[in-house]
């Protein structure tokens, strides 16, 4: 096993096409018949691009022992949802012509072209995390560092703390001048 931490490359959103009951043989070759006929263009490294209006998206089979079990539908993070919207309503379609189901790992459920709103909620959950955790800046657009974002909450306190004691030292020295008769 490498030593070195996994750096993630592309992150993004996957949705499956599966067999209509867990564990039964996937006809993979069927789907992939239809999405070539919808317009999928062959990967070098394998797969599928699927070109949709909102963008594209890859389609990789999904094997399991050598098995293929399922295939990947991989929708790439962004801040806009309208392709995962366009995504689910075509991949739904799609499934139901190929007699698959598609399911959505993240929500742990099937799917239907209805689910659309549902998925796009999770899938803006996913791509704000991927922004705030993973600094991923092609997921949720993050204020640039030449913003102006003012001090931060223990900054502005300890200035304040050091501006009340140099007004204390200040009015303490004017009092003891004024007693000296300075």
């Amino acid at each position: 096993m490498a030593s070195g931490a996994y750096t993630p490359t592309r992150v993004r959103y996957d949705l499956l096409l599966q067999s209509m009951v867990p564990g039964t043989p996937f006809d993979g070759a069927r789907l992939e018949s239809l999405l070539v006929a919808r317009g999928a263009k062959a990967l070098p490294g394998g797969g599928h691009a699927w070109h949709l209006e909102q963008g594209s998206v890859e389609v990789h089979p999904l094997r399991e022992g050598g098995q293929w079990v399922a295939t990947e539908v991989r929708v790439p993070l962004s801040d806009r949802d309208t392709l995962v919207r366009e995504v689910v309503s075509q991949a739904a379609e799609l499934a139901k012509e190929a007699e698959v189901r598609l399911f959505d790992p993240q929500l742990g459920r099937e799917l239907s072209a209805h689910d659309a709103q549902v998925v796009a909620d999770q899938y803006q959950r996913t791509a704000r995390y991927a922004s705030e955790m993973l600094g991923l800046a092609s997921a949720m657009p993050m204020p640039s560092a030449t913003e102006n974002q003012g001090f931060q909450p223990t900054t502005r306190w300890v200035l304040t703390v050091l501006g009340f004691f140099f007004v204390l030292y200040l009015v303490v020295n004017w009092m003891g001048g004024q007693l000296n008769g300075e």
